[in-house]
Order: structure tokens, then sequence, then C-alpha cells
């Protein structure tokens, strides 16, 4: 099993590419299977997810090419032969349930797996159902499966979401391109992945307005057509680079960056006392003089601070100047990184969602594992900082969601290596 190992001490400079975002990519591709021309999607980010979803699209009869190293996705769904997610595939990723509102709306019925380990409650699926229902799909729980069937077509409706959940806006959104009427979807995420959704199906022929804002307005077509989309940039490897500099010290350049995918990221940072700066490029972000300040952090659906950068914020808070809290709101069992960063030095308290970090003057390498995606390259950026060596195993999570991630850093004057340990 592979290990990544970090010798800390050096400061960072040079330029990082920024991939095309992982979770608008999952979300564009089950998007073919709405209609039977062409969907190709460039910018495709090089991960493990984006081959479980398409090893999903391609047992429901998808046709999926992977070009030019990866980088470009072409699909075709025109020959569609089966309409049951299996939970063998689903289970590896939660993002399989995209399939359910595309194939709802253009098959008429669907079976999908529910994620893997998980009740109805525990991943929101109910509010997928509740949407889809509103939309006039009847749909039943059996045996793990979710059946679902509209026998007489969906049709537009107006409904509001309880939360605003990302995954059942997409979902919805995608349904509703094909039902009979207006649907208007209330409190509905905001997301950039999703305005990218919206772009592609648009392109696709889909009438839609409000997308980025909490009411989205979709007029029913008859059919949508083929389109050649480019994967919006990843904000949260975007914000997982600028961390780098503000860690180990130094200026990094993060290309094809924006301000406005991660401001309220940006807020904080400048607050720690980070200086970041947009130009043509991307941004470019360095280390102000002396020692970072502590923040209190809130984790918020978008435009408020991500979820998916609260681990790699932690790392920085270690070594802050003073105390910092982080509240995590939006995912449970979000803290399983800080036992790991207590072993570099941290000092770390959980309380539930509460977690408060004591900054100390600087963390020391250990043997640490990654428990999860996010929590992998936090240690990663922990290493950075630290005295000596870090040894972080059960990298495999970090080919969900980084593509190249040794070359990148290393790229930037990292010390940093991918192994195989015994």
């Amino acid at each position: 099993m592979d290990s990544i190992i970090v010798t800390g001490g050096g400061e960072l400079d040079g330029q990082i590419p920024i991939a095309g975002a992982k979770n608008a990519c999952l979300t564009l591709m089950p998007a073919t299977l709405l209609s039977e021309e062409p969907l190709t999607l460039t910018n495709a980010p090089r991960l493990s997810d984006i081959k479980t979803m398409t090893e999903l699209l391609s047992s429901l009869g998808a046709e999926v090419s992977s070009l030019q190293g990866g980088k470009v996705l072409a699909m075709s769904s025109h020959n569609l032969n089966n309409h049951t997610a299996h939970y063998d595939i689903v289970r590896k990723m939660r993002a399989s349930n995209l399939v359910l509102g595309p194939m709802l709306a253009r098959l008429g019925h669907a079976i999908v797996s529910l994620p893997g380990g998980c009740a109805i409650g525990a991943r929101p699926m109910d509010l997928h159902i509740d949407a889809l229902e509103a939309l006039g799909a009847e749909i039943e729980l059996k045996d793990g499966y979710l059946h679902a069937q509209a026998p007489g077509g969906l049709k537009g409706a107006t409904h509001e979401l309880r939360f605003a959940s990302v995954g059942a806006t997409e979902n919805t959104v995608m349904a509703a391109t094909l039902a009979k009427g207006t649907t208007v979807l209330k409190n509905a995420a905001r997301e950039p992945e999703i305005v990218d959704l919206v772009r592609c199906l648009r392109k696709m022929g889909a009438q839609i307005d409000g997308e980025g804002t909490s009411t989205i307005t979709i007029q029913g077509v008859d059919r949508l057509g083929g389109a050649t989309h480019q994967v919006v940039t990843d904000r949260i490897e975007l914000g997982t680079y600028m961390l780098a500099p503000a860690i180990a010290g130094g200026t990094v350049e993060c290309l094809g960056g924006r301000i406005e995918l991660v401001q309220a990221f940006c807020e904080k940072l400048d607050q720690c006392g980070i200086s970041v700066e947009e130009n043509e490029a991307g941004l470019k972000v360095s280390r102000k003089n002396g020692r970072i300040r502590a923040v209190d952090v809130v984790t918020e659906v978008f435009p408020g601070f991500p979820t998916d950068l609260q681990a790699q914020m932690m790392a920085l808070l270690c070594t802050a100047d003073g105390t910092s809290v982080l509240e995590e709101k939006i995912f449970e069992n979000r803290f399983m990184h800080a036992p790991e960063l207590v072993r570099m030095g941290a000092e770390i308290d959980v309380q539930g969602g509460l977690a408060t970090v004591h900054g100390v003057d600087r963390l020391k390498g250990a043997p640490v594992m990654a428990t999860d995606l996010r929590a992998s390259v936090s240690l990663i950026l922990a290493g950075l900082a630290a005295e000596g060596e870090t040894i972080v195993s059960r990298v495999y999570h970090l080919d969900r969601g980084y593509e190249q991630v040794v070359r990148k850093f290393s790229g930037v004057g990292a010390k940093i290596e991918r192994v195989q340990l015994k």
C-alpha cells in the first residue's frame, strides 16, 4: 500500500496548474443520459472517482471514451440498455446517485442503489426523493434500492428543498429539463458546480434560469441535444494548493484560479495574514510577515466557507498565533484528521461539531494515517511545516480527488515522494 513521505522545513516557490473540478465533472457526466446525442467534456480531472462514474455509465449502456490522457471525455447514451445502477458500483461513490434524475426523466424508470452503508436519512437521499416525487415520480425503497418510475412522464412543479443540498439540486434540475411544463426549485444550492451544470445543459438545449441563486426555474423541453463543455476549475483543489505557501512560506501561483470561486476562503486567509492577488494567469498566494493569526471558521453551504477545505484549514491553524475554533455544520464526523494532527504535536480539542485549535510554535513529523480524501491532503500540508519527516499512510484516498499531487507539490519545491512501504 502506498504512502507519502514529506520532509518539512523549506519555503515554496513556483506555479501549480489547477485541474477541472471533480464535483463538477461527476455531475456533468450523468447529463449524457438525458440525450441520444454526444456530450464531450474538456478539462476533465484524471481521478479514480471519474473512472468509477465511467464504469457506472458504461454499465447502463452509455459509451464513454477517455481521450488526451484523460483530460477529454467523449460520451454517448444513444443505446441505453440497462436502467439499474447496481450497489457494487454505487457503493464506491456518493455522486453515483446523480444518475437517478436523468434516467427517470428520459426512460421513465430507474433502479438505483442507495450509497454504501447509508440509510436514506444519513446521506440526504430523502431530499432527492421528495423533489422527484413533486415532479410526479413514484419512488419505493426495496432491498436497498430506490425503484423509481414516472409512467406518464415527469411534470413541472414548484418545490422547496428543506436544505440547500447540492446533489438534490443537481438531480432535480437534470430531471426537470425533460419534464412537461415549468419547474421552480426553491432553496436551491448555489455552488459553482451547479452553475457549471446549468451552462452545460443550456448548451444541450435546456431552458433554465436562476443558476447561482436560491431559485432555479426550468422550462421542460421535448429533447436535449449534444454539446462540448469545459469543466470549471476545481475550487477545492485551488484552495488546497493556496494553503501550501501559507503553511510552508514562500509564494505560489495557482494557475486557473479565480477569487470568485473561493471568496469566503480568501477572506479567512486575509484575516490570517495571507496575501492573495488575482492576475490573468490565476491567484498568487504568499504569507505576509511573521506568524499567521488565529481565526474562527464555520463551514456553510456556498457562498460560505467550504466543508471540503475545513481539514486543510485546520492544518494551517495548528501553528497560528492564538486559539481558533472551527465549527463543522455540513457533515458529521468531519474531524477524523484531528487525532492525526495531534500526533504531530498539534493541540486540538474536539467536542461534537466544534474543534478548538491552540496554535503551537511548530509541528513535528510523525507517522500518520489518512482517514478520508480531504484528511489525506491536510496531513501532507501539515508535513510541509513540520520538523523532520512525516509519513502519511492510506493515501489511496488522495487519488479520488487530487491528480498528480506529488508532482504538483514537488514542482514548487516541496520535499515529497510517494513510496510503497511494507
